[in-house]
């Protein structure tokens, strides 16, 4: 994909901001980002930013989806989590065997999936395949999608677990249940799929062997740089970048609203020229920074080793994670000073910093956002300890 394609795509988005950010309470209210939204961001090409070439996608540089992720949710925490979490399935799509990828995209490119990838269900092994029931929650998006990504770990005959996959499956096998209402995130839509019994083939299925390895079936189909990335790395930043945007919005919320802010509590004082206000503003603006910073050098110094046909050390890996828990680190830190700075006021609902806040914090909670775990991770490495199966990186 050319630049400019990227770019033109990243400047559609951009023209999105001011709808996206009219229909942020809208979105919250009903608990599920609007048609409308999922259909304009499509038109811009944003789905299609991580899709195989092979399928109508512009194989774009990480960089190029993250920078729109942040966009998107610094106008619409829910959208810009639903957009990121949409956005990157083509991606682990791409993997997957080729029979798969036609049976998803071969009659409709903009076919769309959600995913849910805590291992809850039950897999058990079935002819040419594996048999999946169980209740999967958090699938963000799911209203908006006809396919599912689903994490299990597979059992044998004798019930001992000898593998972890990830098994798509269409519409016609699952059931969504509305269980969505939550204090933050709340217009994801991050409801529950419920499979009963449902026959997954083979090829419809990934072994998290293959892709911890960088190697796997779909690598036959899409030889890009992009798709030899490690899970880890690709899928933290996508769940981080969103946390991002949303501190970015408050930021730019905050800093409109201070300006023109006086604080009645000391005797009219304009609360720009407060010096105490304007140290929290610069530490959030720097957190922020710090924080897209540390993505984009991480990303391009993935792709680096990915255009050059080099295996992704090791240590970059570690380091990859060890960034992104701590940019979601910086970002809730920049929300927490943004929001203590903005006064009583800033409590109303439907103002947009309460907002950001709360959807912030909900994003925090996200079982890739565990800081101790991966920090953990990169000081074993570090150390020349073995680096634990579980670490995701």
């Amino acid at each position: 994909m050319s630049d400019d394609v990227g770019q033109a795509v990243v400047a559609g988005v951009r023209d999105l901001l001011p709808v996206l950010r009219e229909r942020a309470q809208e979105t919250e209210d009903a608990r599920v980002v609007p048609a409308e939204s999922v259909k304009a961001l499509a038109e811009t090409g944003f789905f299609r930013l991580l899709q195989p070439a092979a399928f109508g996608g512009y194989e774009a540089d990480p960089v190029t989806f993250l920078t729109a992720v942040r966009l998107i949710a610094s106008a619409c925490g829910s959208t810009g989590w639903v957009a990121s979490v949409l956005g990157v399935h083509p991606w682990q799509l791409a993997l997957f065997p080729p029979p798969a990828q036609h049976e998803v995209w071969g009659a409709d490119p903009a076919t769309r999936m959600s995913s849910s990838y805590a291992p809850t269900g039950k897999a058990t092994i079935a002819g040419g395949g594996h048999q999946l029931t169980g209740r999967w929650s958090f699938s963000s998006g799911c209203d908006h999608a006809s396919w599912v990504l689903l994490g299990g770990i597979v059992l044998d005959g004798e019930g001992k677990p000898v593998d972890f996959r990830t098994f798509l499956l269409p519409a016609s096998d699952y059931v969504i249940e509305d269980v969505w209402d939550t204090v933050g995130l709340r217009g994801t839509g991050s409801n529950d799929i419920v499979v009963d019994g449902a026959f997954v083939p083979g090829y419809r299925s990934l072994s998290f062997t293959d892709v911890s390895r960088c190697k796997c079936p779909g690598h036959e189909l899409n030889q890009a740089p992009l798709y030899k990335l490690p899970y880890g790395s690709l899928f933290s930043y996508a769940i981080t970048t969103p946390i991002i945007g949303m501190a970015t919005g408050a930021y730019d919320a905050h800093v409109a609203y201070q300006r023109d802010r006086v604080r009645a509590a000391y005797i009219g004082q304009k609360a720009a020229e407060d010096p105490h206000s304007q140290v929290r503003v610069a530490r959030a603006a720097a957190g922020l920074d710090s924080a897209w910073l540390a993505a984009e050098r991480n990303m391009n110094d993935l792709m680096q080793h990915a255009r050059a046909g080099e295996k992704i050390p090791l240590p970059l890996r570690l380091r990859v994670r060890r960034d992104q828990v701590l940019g979601t680190g910086q970002a809730i830190s920049a929300v927490d000073l943004l929001f203590e700075n903005s006064g009583g006021r800033a409590l109303k609902t439907g103002t947009p910093i309460q907002r950001f806040w709360r959807d912030a914090h909900a994003g925090r909670v996200h079982a890739i956002n565990d800081p101790e775990r991966a920090l953990s991770s990169f000081g074993r490495g570090e150390l020349g300890l073995e680096v634990p199966p579980d670490a995701m990186v």
